[in-house]
């Protein structure tokens, strides 16, 4: 079956409203499913007390989330391209804010969890489908990178705006506002993506050939490799349920190379990886977030553990990053478009590494203007690198591939994530560790008195953590620095994303 869609003609250059509300129609979305992912944490420990389990056990509620989310990311691009974008768009939003409302009447954690799988599902339609959709309804090169800057920008946004909306109300309310909250706007997205968002596939294939092996195989490897990262500090790194998750892990992906290279549709078309701005860009996203987000996601626990910081306070903090980001992503977008993006990402990783390093001498005498100033600092530089970034990772590929394409781009920024929380939680424990052993060695101490020693033991493993976190901002900034190394090998994208590529019929081209 064909289904031709005729986008309305639209002169170069011009200013066109409808564009403009697919775009806002599109960070609704993105924006409600982000900062879900970032709000319910708050609201695990009134989860604990509600249903009587652990902190262990509530660790599921996040872990099965992000196991599911990582899955269904390429699964679903594939889909799009295959049954068409806009219905299955619709079917994520809708899907989502259902079970949010069940996630949110849930009595149990096996309800619960089953809920946030749902969730994750759902919302992992979003990414692939949304950078299609923007794609299709940008004509104009220099509009369509200031679109993808402003959506771009949605995700750092959301992580900053959750702690500030999930803490009033978590404490206002109770830890079932955080799941009702997407209600209201969930029916706001739904209807503006019902009623603006064009279909952008001209050719529907039908799911007759979609890659249903290679699809479960590839759920086995991230699903694995998600779960040793989130667990294998607690088994031990060198454990056997950490060494037997990892090679389930390696074998399954080694399974699924094979299994993709035989495949009428591939649910990860391997071709893409012999487009070079392609492929470095996958390793320049990935090193930049396996830094950032490993480094950033311990501020909070500093914050509240040692300078008593309570949620919403720590909300507040992320304010001038959320300020930030925005100008600095639409800044960043303007000039990819008057310069190669090679040198707008790099200047803005190394800002961003700059930023990360002055935060490796933090200490319990920083004030919250001191912490807010340099979050700000960070995200000029991280804000810049989004549209680049993520516009050179999809200008080569053909049109009708995005979906598939930018589905890969968030499946390597999830598990880089995911490998910067677990390198950098366990650069945090060792480094305390050892620090606590040299402030032992060069402390003298010349008292007997039971009060006064621990005292001084207190304060001599004060001093180890925050050592330890001075370390993990250092390493937090290498990391991103190798990020912008790694940039400078992207070549120059002047030409209008996709406009070639979108001539192309499926197959054409990268062979």
């Amino acid at each position: 079956m064909v289904k031709t869609v005729s986008k309305k003609s639209t002169p170069r250059g011009g200013f066109h409203p409808h564009e403009w509300i697919i775009l806002i129609t599109v960070m609704l979305a993105s924006f409600l499913g982000r900062l879900d992912g970032t709000v319910v944490n708050l609201a695990l420990p009134k989860m604990i007390s509600d249903f009587g389990i652990t902190v262990s056990q509530a660790s599921w509620i996040s872990t099965a989330y992000i196991i599911a989310n990582a899955i269904f990311v390429p699964v679903f691009g594939k889909l799009g391209d295959l049954i068409g974008k806009k219905p299955l768009y619709l079917f994520g939003i809708v899907g989502f804010v259902i079970a949010s409302v069940f996630a949110g009447l849930s009595t149990s954690l096996p309800q619960m969890i089953i809920f946030r799988i749902l969730q994750a599902i759902t919302v992992s339609i979003d990414y692939p489908l949304a950078l299609s959709i923007i794609a299709f309804t940008f004509e104009d090169k220099a509009k369509r990178a200031q679109a993808m800057g402003l959506w771009s920008a949605v995700f750092g946004v959301a992580a900053v705006f959750g702690p500030l909306v999930g803490g009033p109300l978590i404490d206002t309310f109770s830890w079932r506002s955080v799941f009702y909250i997407n209600v209201p706007f969930g029916i706001v997205a739904t209807f503006m993506a019902w009623r603006f968002i064009e279909e952008p596939v001209q050719k529907i294939k039908g799911i007759k050939n979609f890659d249903v092996f290679g699809s479960i195989i590839l759920g086995l490897a991230l699903g694995s490799l998600v779960y040793v990262l989130d667990q294998g500090q607690s088994w031990g790194w060198t454990s056997f349920n950490s060494i037997l998750t990892f090679l389930v892990s390696v074998s399954s992906f080694i399974l699924f190379i094979f299994i993709e290279k035989r495949q009428i549709e591939p649910v990860v078309d391997l071709k893409f990886f012999k487009i070079p701005e392609f492929t470095i860009s996958m390793i320049a996203s990935f090193i930049t977030f396996m830094g950032l987000i490993g480094g950033l996601f311990l501020l909070p626990i500093f914050v509240q553990g040692y300078l008593q910081y309570d949620v919403t306070k720590t909300g507040y903090l992320f304010i001038p990053m959320a300020l930030g980001m925005l100008p600095a992503a639409q800044v960043g977008a303007r000039l990819s478009i008057k310069y190669q993006p090679r040198y707008v990402v790099a200047a803005g990783l190394i800002w961003a590494s700059f930023a990360l390093f002055l935060f490796s001498g933090i200490d319990l005498t920083w004030s919250f203007f001191h912490l807010a100033l340099l979050l700000f600092a960070l995200a000029l530089g991280l804000g810049m690198t989004f549209a680049p970034l993520t516009n050179a990772a999809i200008a080569k590929v053909p049109m009708h591939e995005v979906g598939v394409a930018s589905s890969v781009l968030a499946l390597f920024r999830n598990i880089a994530g995911a490998f910067g929380v677990a390198i950098f939680a366990t650069i945090l424990t060792n480094s305390a560790n050892s620090a606590i052993f040299d402030v032992q060695k060069y402390t003298v101490i010349n008292t007997t008195d039971p009060a006064t020693l621990a005292k001084i033991a207190y304060l001599m493993a004060l001093k180890a953590n925050i050592v330890s976190f001075n370390t993990v901002f250092l390493a937090a900034s290498f990391v991103t620095f190798l990020g912008a190394i790694s940039a400078m090998f992207l070549k120059e994208t002047s030409s209008e994303m996709g406009a070639a590529a979108s001539k192309m019929e499926p197959g054409e081209g990268m062979m």
